[in-house]
């Protein structure tokens, strides 16, 4: 029998170090599953895994390593017409924490870039302890004022800092500093000294205003409903239980500023904005990237909000007046998640830690202007309505200094408060956004030192887009200088070399004082070059009916050239058509994407690529979403998900048959993965209620497969039906392939 997790959050802690061989597809059929086959050539992400396997087998770049170290590829993810493929590497067998690596390739299969957290390990680096593991937890425990539990170290090779040394990572909860703590030790496994240590708790503060009236989606029907997301899977809101609220009626909330049920509105509003502009504006799906989010809970007795590595959590104003629940504070805490679930997680150190509290503040500031609301216009101020303490906004992202917070960055920023280290990217990405003197009532911002006379802005959707493109690249060791090359990499990538966005990113970061790098992109080169894009960027169908999105091109340098246009990462059963198939840059196309009635339901990241006559590519990223069959009661979701030990995975099918769900309602679960034992699964039906399907235990493995069952329901048929399927256990990974359920 295998022995789970002794603490729920511990599972991040294990995650850090699980690995896909680099011998699984990332999107492999189940054995015997002919009609599920797709070759390299029909699938992107399998692709891309593998000529990012290439890259790495090679030792490409800084992805070279000693003959004692060996990488392993965790997952492949799409964003922006990119594919961005992460690894971990281990040492002799031991995890490294700072080994990670990501490797950027385009949609067919060219290597476009490689990040590297650290370079290969010098040689004699010890594997034996001479401190024990209850020593190391002991020691891990005085980090707090007050430990609630522990979780058993695992021995690892830490990377992070100025040489790598062998140490046993804990992990500790409980309270430090009065505030809620889940602290990552790295305790030096020969001396017995701490060698570095983080919070995965990521806390920050906000305010309570209300958004009025707004439509937000919830579950159930009848007189039983509940404040989850039935189309957004994993975002619930509820109080410090955990659970959603539930209610006899669809309506929600009384609008008064101490009335938890109404922080919850606004809670669901602004995530799901959120969502919604990360789709919109940045081709990311979900709050993780696959697809998935997080739950909220309102009602936290403090003056406070913050991430915790699983959930957010949102407090009041000082005079209780006001819940914290605004669009910029919620989207703050989120973007957390966001920077937890892009590669290289949440490093250690203030410098990393400013960068992260500087991200929540830029997705704030995304999503606010996304929804565009009357009563909270844009405005780049982090908590502008709330009057925390008396002090007015939080954080001024155009001029950090009004808050007393540097502008720029300068070699004290890695001894500097997290919030405050901030204020160097929030700065950056305004100057990229608005610019220096945008005018428009908008304010102006300064320029460090030795910047350039003046920034011009691009606007903060693009500016999004960019910043979102370095997250992909990003490491556990990044700092601001690797920020700035991740950056313009990404806008190279966009908008190409001599593009205007390239060389407003360059220059924003020189006047946020942060130094140019030997090793990042040129945004000087010459030529024709064309920018690419999609409207609109995301469609829903039914099986058999058809999709269509305006593909528009631009003269960006030079002389206008050919653009071929086509598109790969397609559904079975679906086809794509482009009229005209080709145009001159400045012209546009529509694109036709046509379903069968085959095509199995799931979200689909269909990639547009624009083939120019001056041998330049670009890509852009259509979501295409197929619903569940319109007729029958049986509804499918083809769509593959990564199952990670310690992780759990969920897949909505949406069904639209009506009456009431035929129970027992029947399940046909397809799932390649070698030890069936290690895998808990759960049904949650359209009124939010949780369904055991198959406990997990055992002291054998057996492959999973295909298999099917029968479960009692007392549910509508009609919504969105969610399979939740988790890892209880290590060393077997697999993946979800397919499941449906006949109501």
């Amino acid at each position: 029998m295998r022995r789970t997790a002794l603490l729920a959050a511990a599972a991040a802690l294990a995650v850090t170090g699980v690995v896909v061989p680099p011998t699984v597809a990332a999107a492999k059929p189940p054995p015997g599953s002919e009609s599920a086959v797709r070759s390299l050539a029909d699938d992107p992400a399998q692709r891309a895994a593998a000529a990012a396997d290439q890259a790495v087998a090679s030792g490409l770049d800084d992805l070279r390593v000693s003959p004692s170290e060996t990488y392993r590829r965790t997952a492949v993810t799409a964003g922006g017409g990119m594919y961005y493929v992460t690894y971990e590497r281990s040492y002799k067998g031991l995890p490294i924490v700072g080994g990670d690596a990501v490797v950027v390739t385009d949609a067919g299969g060219r290597v476009r870039d490689t990040e590297a957290a650290s370079g290969a390990l010098p040689l004699g680096v010890p594997t034996s302890p001479s401190v024990s593991a209850e020593t190391a937890t002991a020691t891990a425990r005085t980090v707090l004022s007050r430990v609630d539990d522990t979780a058993a170290p695992r021995l690892v090779v830490l990377a992070w800092g100025h040489k790598p040394r062998l140490a046993w990572e804990a992990l500790v909860s409980g309270i430090a500093d009065g505030k809620p703590s889940i602290q990552h030790v790295f305790v030096d496994a020969t001396t017995g000294e701490i060698a570095d240590s983080y919070d995965q708790v990521k806390a920050g503060t906000g305010n309570g205003y209300y958004y009025g009236t707004v439509t937000i989606n919830t579950s159930g029907s009848g007189t039983s409903y509940s404040m989850t997301d039935s189309t957004r899977s994993g975002i619930r809101c509820g109080g410090q239980n955990g659970s959603a609220y539930t209610g006899t009626d669809d309506s929600w909330g009384n609008g008064g500023g101490t009335n938890l049920e109404t922080a919850c509105v606004d809670a669901l509003y602004s995530v799901q904005r959120e969502w919604d502009m990360l789709r919109d504006w940045l081709g990311r799906n979900g709050i993780n990237g696959s697809g998935g989010g997080f739950p909220a809970r309102v009602g936290l007795a403090d003056v406070n909000a913050y991430w915790n590595g699983s959930y957010t959590n949102f407090g009041h104003s000082q005079d209780n007046a006001r819940q914290a629940t605004p669009i910029d504070v919620v989207a703050h805490e989120f973007g957390h998640a966001i920077f937890q679930t892009t590669p290289g997680a949440a490093g250690s150190g203030n410098e990393n830690g400013g960068i992260n509290e500087g991200t929540g503040d830029i997705f704030g500031a995304l999503t606010e202007a996304y929804a565009n609301n009357p009563n909270d216009p844009p405005d780049y101020q982090v908590g502008e309505e709330v009057n925390l303490v008396g002090d007015g906004p939080i954080r001024y992202m155009y001029n950090p200094s009004l808050a007393g917070d540097p502008n720029c960055y300068s070699s004290s920023i890695p001894s500097t408060e997290v919030h405050a280290a901030a204020g160097p990217l929030n700065h950056w990405f305004y100057l990229l956004a608005e610019g220096s003197s945008p005018g428009g009532g908008k304010p102006s911002s300064p320029i460090c030192s030795g910047g350039p006379s003046s920034v011009t802005g691009i606007g903060i959707q693009k500016a999004g887009k960019i910043y979102m493109g370095a997250l992909q690249r990003k490491t556990s060791t990044w700092k601001y200088v690797n920020v700035r090359t991740a950056s313009l990499a990404a806008a190279v990538e966009l908008y190409g070399a001599s593009s205007p966005e390239c060389a407003a990113t360059k220059a924003a970061w020189s006047a946020a004082g942060v130094p140019a790098q030997s090793n990042e992109a040129s945004c000087s080169s010459s030529g024709n070059e064309f920018s690419l894009s999609l409207n609109p960027t995301a469609g829903t169908v039914t099986p058999g009916q058809a999709a269509t999105t305006t593909v528009a091109t631009a003269t960006t340098s030079g002389s206008a050239q050919t653009v071929t246009l086509s598109a790969s990462g397609l559904p079975s059963g679906a086809t794509a058509s482009f009229s005209p198939s080709s145009v001159t840059s400045g012209g546009s196309s529509t694109l036709t994407v046509s379903t069968s009635a085959s095509t199995p339901a799931g979200t689909y990241s269909v990639t547009v690529t624009g083939s120019g006559s001056a041998a330049t590519t670009h890509t852009a990223t259509y979501t295409l979403t197929v619903s569940g069959t319109s007729g029958g009661r049986t509804f499918t979701n083809g769509t593959n998900y990564t199952i990670n030990d310690l992780t759990t995975i969920t897949s909505p099918i949406t069904s639209t048959a009506t009456g009431t769900a035929a129970s027992p309602v029947q399940l046909s679960i397809t799932i390649s993965h070698t030890c069936a034992e290690d895998l808990r699964i759960r049904l949650q039906g359209p009124n939010g209620t949780w369904y055991t399907v198959k406990s997990s235990g055992g002291s054998s493995c057996t492959s999973f497969g295909t298999r099917t069952y029968s479960v009692p329901v007392t549910q509508t048929a009609a919504g969105t039906w969610t399979l939740e399927v988790r890892d209880q256990y290590y060393y077997d990974t697999g993946y979800l392939d397919s499941w449906s359920i006949t109501l």
